[in-house]
């Protein structure tokens, strides 16, 4: 078993253990990669929204993958 990280207290400095700021950039299964992923989730959305606010079509209408059915005819 592990024993628990203590701080240190020196002439009144508290002194703790080196941790890497969440910020950091690594791959693979680390905390720092899912708030990375988070934040350019919510940079994608942002876009999405604003490209549908600002034209009036949806993001995939605006980019042509999507074709409008209202605009073309059925078939009686």
């Amino acid at each position: 078993m592990q024993e628990p990280k203590t701080t240190l207290i020196t002439d009144n400095v508290l002194e703790q253990p080196y941790v890497e700021p969440a910020t950091s950039w690594r791959s693979g299964f680390v905390p720092s990669a899912e708030i990375w992923n988070g934040r350019l989730a919510m940079f994608g959305f942002l876009a999405a929204a604003l490209t549908e606010v600002l034209t009036g079509q949806g993001f995939l209408h605006f980019w042509g993958l999507v074709h409008n059915v209202a605009s073309t005819s059925l078939p009686n």
